[in-house]
């Protein structure tokens, strides 16, 4: 098949790319560095031609609420409209696990727009809402990071890792439209600041953690909230197996 990825050169994008070039599909690299601007539409039909199934997994270069929103909501919008122009059969968009039980995050609050329209667009779509990957807690760790001491929020999350997920979403595109996925996940729970505490020793970086509640990850987050729903499809590498290649 012939399928574009939008955000083909993020962490994400690249290892989809790279799960579908394996499977032997035609694969077309969609991303601002690559000439085709989402935001405005610039370069969309150019490379959308012939393609059969998208997967998107933008993301948006904005922190505030309203400004995730608004980028989403162009993104999206030219996006779908660039497809059914194009003749696409399938929309695989990526999303997050219990996205609409979280209201304060500027990021969730996007992707909800994003499902919206997806969900009242023109393609016929699957959404596959996945959980935190397993390098989110020290991503999140070096947002907060300031003379060796960072705060993180004491998230409970199933995470997932990132390739996984791309194998999830390759073979997904490749099939029919499903609606909404179950969740995906990882194999296990486990606790955001320890998942920090532990990748950053595995990769010899120093950092007193600190557990706090902050702006972008409120008490509203706690407990089960972030967990999966029932059903969920298990992803097979665990936290473990993903860290051990950290070292």
């Amino acid at each position: 098949m012939r399928i574009a990825v939008a955000g083909a050169t993020g962490n994400i994008g690249a290892l989809t790319v790279a799960a579908l070039d394996r499977g032997g599909h035609d694969v077309v690299r969609v991303s601002r560095s690559l000439g085709v601007d989402l935001s405005t539409g610039e370069g969309l039909d150019d490379a959308l031609t012939g393609v059969e199934a998208v997967v998107d997994v933008t993301n948006s270069p904005a922190a505030d609420r309203a400004g995730t929103v608004a980028y989403f909501h162009a993104a999206t919008g030219n996006l779908l409209a660039a497809e059914r122009r194009a003749g696409v059969r399938h929309h695989v968009l990526l999303s997050i696990a219990g996205v609409d039980r979280v209201e304060g995050n500027a990021h969730y609050a996007g992707k909800r727009e994003q499902e919206r329209l997806v969900s009242a667009g023109p393609v016929p779509w699957t959404i596959v809402p996945a959980a935190q990957f397993h390098d989110f807690a020290a991503m999140v760790a070096s947002w907060a990071e300031r003379d060796g001491v960072a705060t993180v929020a004491p998230l409970l999350v199933q995470p997932i890792a990132p390739a996984d997920v791309a194998d999830v979403l390759a073979e997904i595109v490749t099939g029919e439209p499903q609606g909404r996925y179950v969740d995906v996940v990882g194999p296990e729970p486990q606790d955001l600041v320890d998942m920090a505490r532990r990748t950053n020793e595995a990769r010899g970086h120093r950092v007193k953690l600190v557990p706090s509640w902050s702006a972008a990850f409120g008490p509203e987050m706690a407990g089960d909230v972030l967990l999966p729903g029932e059903n969920a499809r298990i992803a097979p590498t665990t936290f473990d197996e993903w860290l051990a290649r950290q070292r």
